[in-house]
């Protein structure tokens, strides 16, 4: 299982992002559990039955305002309220002063404050995709992902099948290596997965009899890419003499990873086979196949068609009593 996400992890992130400082001390260590930042709203009224309290919460310049213009009483009593939620932490937007009692109530219950001199707006716009970063599912896989004619194919296969190699002439034909070995798949969205590598090994490769290779140090910078979409499975798979293989394309099948479906290819390995071309022809048909064009259906229809023409000129031929 995972580690959870702390205060700590995220404010570390959020400052590659924007400016934060953070008033008082401690709390970096809660847990945060949702990827949902929203402010107090009606908590500060009172009403706390629908108060998502495990989300990040943010204060803006109305709430600020609508604090300071409560009375000492009314404001402390406001605040104990709130900070009675098991709060993952706050933020103060517009660089603003906290009222008086803010910052002590949320140090006596734990809770961290954290101040930006960002516009509430803009605060919102700058975290969203760095929560959803953060919350997205993620997995490692074993395999190589290259970046074929803008096509993100995923190499799977045993070991030793030749998953490097393939990918290692790839490089070298022009393409670009993502991930060799061991790949960090991250799904965005429903239907979008993004591949990355390792920080330690990113762009490294192993070959068997060789050892470790510098991909960028060999082939130069344009041959790596940081991370890319993966859209079709390649699976190498030794060549079997009774395996059932399809002939036109027209069964396609298909794997899940992370809840995303994709096409899966298996390709069978024997002497002589040019897998780079194959996997370069397998990224073109891709291609084809997004821009609505599919050569298995259409060699189909045409021979369907050709079999209806066929069929209507023996039923012609049946017929015709002259």
């Amino acid at each position: 299982m995972n580690r959870p996400l702390t205060v700590g992890a995220l404010v570390a992130r959020l400052k590659r992002g924007f400016p934060l400082d953070q008033i008082g001390v401690g709390g970096l260590d809660r847990p945060v559990m949702s990827a949902d930042v929203s402010g107090p709203g009606l908590v500060l009224a009172g009403y706390v039955d629908r108060f998502p309290a495990t989300r990040l919460q943010a204060f803006g310049e109305t709430e600020i305002a609508y604090l300071a213009s409560l009375s000492p009483e009314e404001r402390e009593r406001i605040l104990r309220m709130f900070f009675a939620f098991d709060l993952p932490c706050v933020f103060v937007t517009k660089g603003q002063e906290v009222p008086p009692a803010f910052a002590e109530i949320a140090a006596e219950r734990g809770v961290p404050i954290f101040r930006t001199p960002l516009k509430t707006g803009e605060f919102y716009r700058r975290i969203k995709p760095i929560l959803d970063d953060l919350f997205a599912p993620t997995t490692t896989l074993h395999g190589s992902l290259a970046d074929v004619f803008g096509v993100g194919l995923f190499f799977t296969g045993k070991s030793g099948i030749g998953k490097s190699e393939c990918v290692l002439d790839l490089v070298e034909r022009g393409h670009r290596l993502v991930a060799d070995d061991l790949v960090i798949m991250t799904r965005r969205g429903n239907d979008v997965l993004i591949g990355r590598g390792h920080e330690l090994q990113r762009h490294f490769m192993e070959i068997r009899g060789v050892g470790l290779i510098d991909i960028p140090a060999i082939f130069g910078i344009r041959a790596v890419r940081q991370q890319k979409r993966m859209e079709v499975v390649v699976h190498l798979e030794e060549w079997d003499q009774d395996a059932v293989v399809d002939r036109t394309g027209l069964d396609t099948e298909t794997t899940t990873i992370l809840g995303v479906e994709l096409p899966k290819i298996k390709v069978f390995l024997n002497p002589g086979k040019n897998i780079t071309v194959i996997a370069e022809v397998i990224a073109m048909n891709h291609l084809l196949r997004y821009s609505g064009v599919n050569a298995a259906e259409a060699f189909n229809e045409r021979l369907i068609g050709k079999m209806r023409e066929a069929a209507d000129v023996r039923q012609y031929l049946v017929e015709d009593d002259e």
